[in-house]
């Protein structure tokens, strides 16, 4: 299910701060370690860290 989207800001220092539920609905948890990494167009992908380190293993390029 996807829901509505929340308009946030990148404040002067570059922070965003993400709403509990949004992150909630992803399975992130307050204090997760986080990989970001931009997948153009505008568009920044953020992963659990622990779940990149797995994609990397099974692709072999780690």
């Amino acid at each position: 299910m996807i829901r509505e989207p929340a308009e946030l800001h990148v404040d002067d220092q570059g922070r965003v701060e993400l709403p509990l539920g949004l992150l909630a609905e992803a399975g992130i948890t307050p204090g997760a370690s986080l990989v970001a990494f931009s997948d153009g167009d505008g568009r920044i992908v953020l992963k659990r860290a622990e779940d990149a380190i797995k994609d990397l293993i099974e692709k072999g390029t780690l």
